[in-house]
């Protein structure tokens, strides 16, 4: 009777237990809906302050323009000098990142024992730690002077070291993730190669390294969105020179360092000025966005095949 009494819907344990099941789940409910409120925020804002420049300035004009210098004296509002500054620097960083992150991951994964695997992982992971304004620093007065006993005519301000920085920068990123979804591939698939006379080199990169590229098309996406976002290294070391720089080895300005030096001004609300920043920050948002739906379908075929 006592037990049937407490499991009884109406007993005042059972409902307790109940609301705090109940609040416990609202709780993780709006834990997980508190980013995607964040994200609808970003992009509300970003919009509302957009849309008036837009008013002004001609969409035509501002994706084909080749010159941007808004707070000029005669203004000319288009985009395709800091998204070449953007892309150029991207690519270079990207360049780097991927194969070393690509490397870095095999090693650890398949090569490395448990007790290297402790040093060299948490070691690797201090590269995410350091401030990016030392990253800016250490590319203007350590990677500029190197490259030019190379490049004796390499600008002291210029993309290309920006961009090898950052790619150092970001191989944590791209590592770790890899490592991990390298390590998440079944064992007997590598048993299975190793059976049919593989070596452990032929194993990673014809076994391995497919078997998880899903997960890898993951930390490649990340590694690219964190470059395209990149702000203290491109403004230290890039030269904040809008142009159509698609020589690396010229100044140029990127969409973040566009932001970061206008922000520093004092711009009235509602100027051309002023809302030239949040149509920087759209235009990078809706690049940032591209590549991610571009990493989620490839994320998804691969995962198909896989299959």
């Amino acid at each position: 009777m006592k037990v049937a009494a407490l499991t009884a819907a109406n007993h005042p344990i059972r409902k307790w237990r109940k609301f705090k099941e109940s609040a416990i789940e609202a709780a993780l409910f709006l834990a997980a809906a508190s980013s995607v409120f964040v994200i609808f925020g970003i992009i509300f804002i970003l919009v509302s302050e957009s849309l008036p420049f837009f008013g002004h300035v001609s969409l035509v004009e501002f994706l084909t323009e080749t010159e941007w210098s808004p707070l000029f004296e005669n203004p000319r509002y288009g985009i395709l000098p800091l998204l070449s500054g953007t892309l150029v620097s991207t690519m270079i960083a990207i360049s780097v990142a991927i194969p070393m992150g690509t490397i870095i991951a095999s090693y650890l994964s398949e090569y490395a024992n448990e007790k290297a695997r402790e040093i060299l992982k948490p070691v690797l992971e201090l590269l995410a730690a350091v401030p990016t304004v030392v990253y800016g620093y250490f590319a203007l007065l350590f990677v500029t002077p190197l490259l030019k006993t190379f490049l004796p005519e390499l600008s002291g301000f210029n993309i290309l070291s920006a961009g090898l920085v950052m790619g150092v920068m970001i191989v944590p990123y791209i590592s770790s993730l890899s490592e991990d979804a390298m390590r998440a591939v079944p064992n007997h698939l590598r048993e299975g190669s190793y059976a049919m006379g593989a070596s452990k080199f032929q194993t990673i990169f014809r076994v391995v390294i497919p078997a998880s590229f899903s997960g890898m098309t993951s930390a490649y996406i990340l590694g690219i969105s964190r470059a395209l976002g990149e702000t203290m290294v491109v403004t230290v070391a890039a030269g904040l020179q809008p142009r159509m720089a698609w020589d690396p080895t010229q100044p140029a300005a990127t969409i973040t360092a566009y932001i970061v030096q206008v922000s520093l001004g004092d711009l009235p609300h509602g100027s051309i000025g002023y809302q030239s920043i949040y149509v920087a920050g759209l235009t990078l948002l809706v690049i940032t966005l591209s590549f991610n739906v571009i990493g989620l379908f490839l994320r998804k075929r691969f995962q198909e095949s896989e299959n």
